[in-house]
C-alpha cells in the first residue's frame, strides 16, 4: 500500500505551500540519484517524493488526495480505484496523466532515471574570459632585432578580498527563489500529460547562490582593476599591425571558466630616414657630378650600423644597388631581406669660376654644346673695350 504523501515528505497536514516546497527541496536533494550512485532504495524514495510533491504542491490535487486518499488523485491503488479522473471515465488515462503515471511531473520522471533534475551541475555553466587588445609601438630597429619585450596593462582580475564571488568575505547563502539549482521550473498541463519547462532563476543568474552583502572593495562586482606588467616575445622581423597573441592573459572567466587571451597590436613607428617594403628597408643617398662619373665609396647607415656602399663610375640618377642581407628579418621562410639604396644626382646651382671654367673645358672636350655664362666683370670689361 502506498505511503501518505504527508508522512512521505515529513509534513503536518495543514502544512502551508511554502513548507511543502521547502520540504520537498531538502528531501530531493538528499535522496537524488546523483548523490546516491548505484543505489536502488535512493532511487525508490526519490521518485516517492516526486509523487506526493505533485500532488501535494497542486491545489486541486491535494483537495481531491484529502478527500479520497490516493484514490483521488488514481495513484497508488491502480487503475479504476477511485472516482473518474478529470477529462475520462474511471480507470482510464485522462489529461491528468496515463494510468499509473497520472499526476506526476514527467520531467521529474526523466530527471529520476536520466540524471537530470536540480543539482549544482546545473547552475550557470563555466563561460571563457574576454579577449583583451592592446598596442605596442616600436622603432624600426626593434621590430628588426625582436626579442623580450615587458608591457604594462591594466585589465579586470578576480577581487582578492572576496575571491571572485562578490561577497563580503566569500560568503554567500543559497537563493531562495530556485533552491541553490540556478533553475526555476513551471509546469504546464496538457493533453498527453504534464510538461516542464526549466529557465535560469531570474534572481541569481544562474549562480544558485546570492551575496549576503556586497564586497566593499569591487561593490560586489567581484573584479577589480589591477596593473600588470606582462613579458613579451616579439619575433625579429614583426611587421606593422600584426597581432601577437598571449595565451590565458585576458579577462578571467566566469564560474570557474577559462581566461581569454591577450592581442598586443604591433605598431611601428615611421623612422627618419628608412622606409620598408616587405622585408627590403629602401634608402637614398645623394652624390655629385663627379662621383657619378668617376665612381665612389661611401659609408651608409643600415640596421646593422655603417656598411660600405660602391658607387661604380658613370651611375646614373635612379640606379639601385643592393646590400644583401642587409634588410629585416623574414618572419616566415629565414634569412633576411635586402638593403636598397637608389642614388640621385645632385647636380649644382651654382659654380664658383674655377668650377666652371673645369666644366667648360669638359664640355668642350666632349663636344656637348653648353651657355657660356660670363661674369659680372667679363661683361663690364666688354662693354667698355677694356
Amino acid at each position: 500500500m502506498a505511503r501518505d504523501y504527508y508522512e512521505v515528505l515529513g509534513v503536518p497536514r495543514n502544512a502551508s505551500q511554502e513548507e511543502i516546497k521547502k520540504a520537498y527541496r531538502r528531501l530531493a536533494r538528499r535522496y537524488h540519484p546523483d548523490a546516491n550512485p548505484g543505489d536502488p532504495e535512493a532511487e525508490r524514495r526519490f521518485k516517492e517524493i516526486n509523487e506526493a510533491y505533485q500532488v501535494l504542491s497542486d491545489p486541486e490535487k491535494r483537495a481531491r488526495y484529502d478527500q479520497f486518499g490516493h484514490a483521488g488523485v488514481g495513484a497508488g491503488g491502480g487503475p479504476g480505484t477511485g472516482p473518474a479522473h478529470a477529462g475520462g471515465p474511471a480507470g482510464s488515462p485522462g489529461f491528468d496523466g496515463f494510468g499509473d503515471f497520472a499526476g506526476f511531473d514527467l520531467g521529474e520522471i526523466f530527471d529520476a532515471f536520466f540524471g537530470g533534475g536540480p543539482r549544482a551541475g546545473r547552475r550557470a555553466a563555466p563561460s571563457r574570459g574576454a579577449d583583451l587588445e592592446v598596442e605596442m609601438s616600436l622603432s624600426l630597429e626593434e621590430a628588426a632585432r625582436g626579442g623580450s619585450r615587458e608591457l604594462e596593462i591594466e585589465r579586470p582580475e578576480a577581487c582578492p578580498e572576496c575571491r571572485g564571488t562578490g561577497a563580503e568575505g566569500g560568503r554567500l547563502y543559497a537563493c531562495e527563489q530556485c533552491g541553490g539549482t540556478g533553475q526555476v521550473r513551471s509546469a504546464r498541463q496538457t493533453p498527453f500529460g504534464q510538461f516542464v519547462t526549466v529557465q535560469t532563476c531570474p534572481r541569481c543568474g544562474g549562480m544558485g547562490r546570492l551575496a549576503a552583502a556586497a564586497c566593499t572593495r569591487c561593490g560586489g562586482r567581484g573584479r577589480v582593476m589591477r596593473r600588470r606588467t606582462i613579458e613579451l616575445h616579439v619575433p625579429a622581423g614583426v611587421e606593422d599591425g600584426m597581432r601577437l597573441r598571449l595565451r590565458g592573459e585576458g579577462e578571467p572567466g566566469r564560474h570557474g571558466g577559462p581566461p581569454g587571451d591577450l592581442y598586443v597590436r604591433v605598431r611601428i613607428r615611421p623612422h627618419p630616414r628608412f622606409r620598408r617594403e616587405g622585408d627590403d628597408i629602401v634608402d637614398e643617398v645623394t652624390i655629385g657630378i663627379a662621383q657619378a662619373a668617376l665612381g665612389a665609396r661611401l659609408q651608409v647607415p643600415t640596421l646593422d650600423g655603417e656598411e660600405e656602399l660602391i658607387i661604380p663610375p658613370g651611375t646614373q640618377p635612379g640606379h639601385v644597388i643592393r646590400l644583401k642581407g642587409k634588410g629585416m628579418p623574414r618572419l616566415r621562410h629565414g634569412g633576411r631581406g635586402d638593403h636598397v639604396v637608389r642614388v640621385r644626382v645632385e647636380v649644382p646651382r651654382r659654380l664658383n669660376d674655377r668650377e666652371r671654367e673645369l666644366l667648360l673645358e669638359l664640355a668642350r672636350l666632349r663636344g656637348e654644346p653648353v651657355v657660356e655664362e660670363r661674369s659680372f666683370f667679363k661683361r663690364v670689361k666688354d662693354a667698355f673695350n677694356f
